[in-house]
């Protein structure tokens, strides 16, 4: 008895300690230090891309001395001669187009993860257009402005949502199904949409057609801490979505076995993803492509691909900040909207992907 306890505690940590140092688990570890390096030197280079874009913003004009001193007034001493430029005019609208960025990229990462196809995003399946309907309506129909219309649009996007869930609902919700609906609603909704601009007044239409386009404008800092809290109250709910839809990635019946519940966290990443999406809508309108393009180019960049959460908030602010800058600066005398610039940019990558996508990817 004593000889089999001491040959089994003599033999169990040097079996544990072969099995550490067997070729596959050694192998497995370095992919596994390899993808965390490289996970971490994808997100540390576009953090600098998305704050030096950010700085050039603030700074273009040779206004680098006003952010200094702007600074320098925040922490207490400073001049304040950047008050009104930075403080007033620059910064607000740094930070909400950094917001809606962050909001877009993550509503297109689990949208097209949840659903399984790269095409299933906010404006492509028409949630971000409900939203613009809805901004239209109170616009051109209603009279109203101001705050208003932003909740009208949260309103519509979130109701456009709703209803592609219900009708795509088939004993569950399948992707394809999904997307299907969404897209066919999008082109109801921008037949809509047309019937209200040839219905209204020309001020009207011009007052409606930042809705329809997307644009940050002149945010006051109220509009940007509201952003805020919505973005910052749904990061949890996003990090909970991404625990069930790991599993959900395996396939409903896998991810029943272990133990998740499949329909309902299908349906709260969506509820995510929508609400985030008719967040940013809500401040700057129907922004094209920002959340259709920027989880595919995260997971391009990050190894082995995945939900890409992270990636993907940091590459939507950096094509909302880089759209604004380049529509602010593009034309001297003309600002274009932020909207016109993402969708110059995000059509072409869309023919892109419907020309290379691989059939095998389910992409389309």
């Amino acid at each position: 008895m004593t000889a089999a306890t001491t040959i089994a505690g003599s033999s169990g940590p040097d079996t544990a300690g072969a099995a550490t140092d067997s070729p596959g688990v050694q192998v497995i570890a370095a992919v596994d230090r390899h993808r965390r390096r490289r996970t971490l030197a994808v997100l540390t280079v576009l953090t600098g891309l998305v704050l030096t874009v950010a700085w050039a913003s603030l700074s273009w004009g040779g206004q680098a001395g006003a952010v200094l001193d702007y600074a320098a007034t925040l922490a207490g001493g400073g001049e304040g001669s950047g008050d009104f430029r930075i403080g007033t005019l620059r910064l607000p609208r740094l930070l909400l187009g950094g917001l809606v960025g962050i909001a877009f990229g993550i509503a297109g990462a689990l949208f097209q993860s949840v659903l399984g196809n790269s095409l299933a995003s906010p404006d492509i399946l028409g949630v971000s257009g409900g939203g613009s309907l809805a901004a239209a309506f109170a616009i051109i129909v209603l009279g109203l402005s101001g705050p208003v219309v932003g909740l009208a649009a949260f309103l519509g996007a979130a109701t456009v949502a709703a209803a592609i869930y219900l009708l795509a609902w088939r004993s569950g919700v399948a992707g394809y199904r999904f997307v299907l609906i969404g897209v066919g609603i999008a082109f109801a909704i921008n037949a809509g949409i047309g019937y209200l601009l040839t219905r209204s007044d020309v001020t009207d239409v011009r007052s409606a057609l930042v809705w329809m386009v997307g644009s940050i404008g002149t945010p006051r800092w109220t509009q940007v801490f509201t952003l805020a809290v919505i973005v910052a109250g749904l990061i949890p709910l996003v990090v909970i979505a991404c625990r069930g839809l790991r599993a959900l990635q395996l396939g409903d019946e896998l991810a029943g076995g272990l133990g998740v519940r499949v329909e309902p966290a299908r349906l709260l990443t969506l509820g995510v993803a929508v609400a985030l999406a008719a967040g940013a809508t809500a401040f700057a309108g129907p922004v094209a492509f920002v959340a259709f393009v920027s989880a595919p180019i995260a997971r391009r960049l990050l190894p082995g691909g995945g939900l890409a959460i992270g990636a993907s908030a940091l590459v939507g602010a950096l094509v909302v900040l880089g759209a604004e800058l380049v529509s602010q600066h593009l034309i001297p005398s003309l600002e274009l909207p932020v909207g016109i610039i993402t969708g110059a940019v995000g059509a072409p990558y869309l023919l892109w992907l419907l020309a290379t996508s691989d059939a095998r990817e389910g992409s389309v």
